[in-house]
């Protein structure tokens, strides 16, 4: 277990160390066997969504070739956001493990410990807005979507 939070954890520091993005590593093991490593993307690519958990599930699934990884565990340098949360609830990983908290991140500037709490008291993040219109399309395709006899339920 300690091998693979190694893994994560120097992951992390390899990734902030050519600027990538912040200090954050992740790996998906499956069987006590290595699937995927990676590292936050964010500031090498512009892209908020490339954070190591998210990168590290993503290489799994495409590996294995199959979304469902309740097979696999992951190992995490820091509590995964809430972003990450959902793509493990996604993917129905059996087991998170992790070494910093979302406190730390907090110490170190970054705003999991903020959207935890707004999430918890049912708020958007400050200045997002969610406003519903044209329900009845995207129902017209949910509709469709359980007319579909080969679909796929997840």
């Amino acid at each position: 277990m300690l091998d693979f939070m190694n893994i994560a954890v120097e992951e992390a520091r390899k990734g902030a160390l050519l600027g990538h993005g912040g200090p954050f590593g992740a790996c998906v093991v499956k069987d006590g066997k290595l699937i995927s490593v990676a590292h936050n993307n964010v500031l090498k690519t512009n892209d908020p969504t490339l954070h190591a958990e998210m990168l590290a599930i993503s290489e799994a699934a495409r590996k294995l070739g199959r979304f469902d990884l309740s097979d696999c565990e992951l190992y995490t340098s820091c509590e995964p956001c809430p972003m990450c949360l959902g793509a493990i609830y996604w993917a129905r990983i059996s087991k998170v493990y992790y070494a910093a908290d979302r406190d730390d991140a907090a110490k170190a500037g970054f705003d999991d410990k903020k959207f935890y709490e707004d999430m918890g008291r049912g708020k958007c993040p400050e200045g997002v807005q969610m406003v519903q219109v044209d329900k009845k399309k995207a129902l017209a395709a949910f509709q469709a979507w359980l007319e579909k006899p080969d679909r796929t339920v997840y």
